[in-house]
């Protein structure tokens, strides 16, 4: 069950207008790494978690949180489109640079969306259930989630820089910071994982059916051997359970991949 409070997480307000920053603002909101991947991502986690109860409490407080940030979005958004959809667009056009990159504020805010925000990017491709991850191993999930709020803070902290507008700025900065906490969240649920299960998803699978020889090789597969400075080429791997070497010239051991001729009704090309 939800109830929703009339008042916003935090202050969503601009200074000015600014139709053109709407549309940039819309990347945060419905793009793969925006507010709605997260909110629905972390939600449908917590809905199908068969693990301990505390995993699932906290997958929904931080799913919960997250429509109050979609809302605070949406709610900047539509007035970042207040008073001006037509005049405030001619305005931004008369710069060349906003006017052949940016092309003006976002239709479709004012032909579609009567002013307000729409579950797209700022290029107006729609969100897209296929970005978020719910796989029901929860380690595996959690880094997904950290690579999403990593993604995620990296997009907000340049939307930040975007914009000179101080009520923009605000409400940015709360997302910026409710951003550090959550992957400071999932690295401290990551790691509790790992000292219960291991470092490499999934725990289950019984090894001795991998091919071992192999599961510790880094493989220098193109030009260069730069690679071989890294912490992966040599050393104790990082599960503990092997030590990392480095093949310099990759040798292939597999067949050539010569495939049979189609039969007749594929219509394909004879050999």
């Amino acid at each position: 069950m939800f109830f929703h409070v009339k008042e916003l997480q935090y202050r969503s307000k601009p200074n000015n207008p600014d139709p053109v920053y709407a549309k940039q603002l819309q990347e945060v909101l419905g793009g793969q790494f925006g507010e709605i991947s997260v909110m629905m991502q972390y939600l449908f986690q917590g809905w199908n978690c068969r693990g301990e109860q505390k995993y699932r409490d906290m997958l929904l407080d931080i799913g919960t949180e997250e429509i109050s940030h979609v809302e605070m979005l949406a709610t900047m958004i539509a007035q970042l489109l207040d008073k001006a959809p037509i005049e405030e667009q001619e305005n931004a056009a008369k710069d060349p640079i906003i006017a052949s990159v940016m092309g003006g504020m976002n239709p479709q805010h004012a032909i579609v969306n009567g002013l307000g925000a729409s579950p797209n990017d700022s290029v107006g491709y729609p969100w897209n259930a296929r970005y978020t991850i719910a796989s029901g191993n929860l380690l595996a999930d959690f880094r997904a989630n950290l690579n999403a709020e990593s993604q995620g803070r990296l997009q907000v902290v340049r939307l930040y820089e975007m914009t000179d507008d101080y009520g923009v700025r605000d409400m940015l900065s709360f997302l910026i910071a409710r951003d550090t906490m959550h992957q400071n969240q999932w690295m401290a649920a990551i790691a509790e994982l790992e000292e219960k299960e291991g470092k490499v998803v999934p725990n289950t699978f019984d090894r001795q059916f991998e091919k071992s020889d192999v599961a510790y090789k880094f493989m220098n597969c193109s030009e260069g051997a730069e690679s071989q400075q890294g912490r992966w080429a040599s050393g104790p791997s990082m599960d503990g359970l092997g030590q990392f070497e480095y093949e310099a010239k990759p040798v292939a051991t597999g067949q050539s991949p010569i495939l049979e001729t189609a039969p007749g009704y594929i219509h394909g090309t004879p050999k």
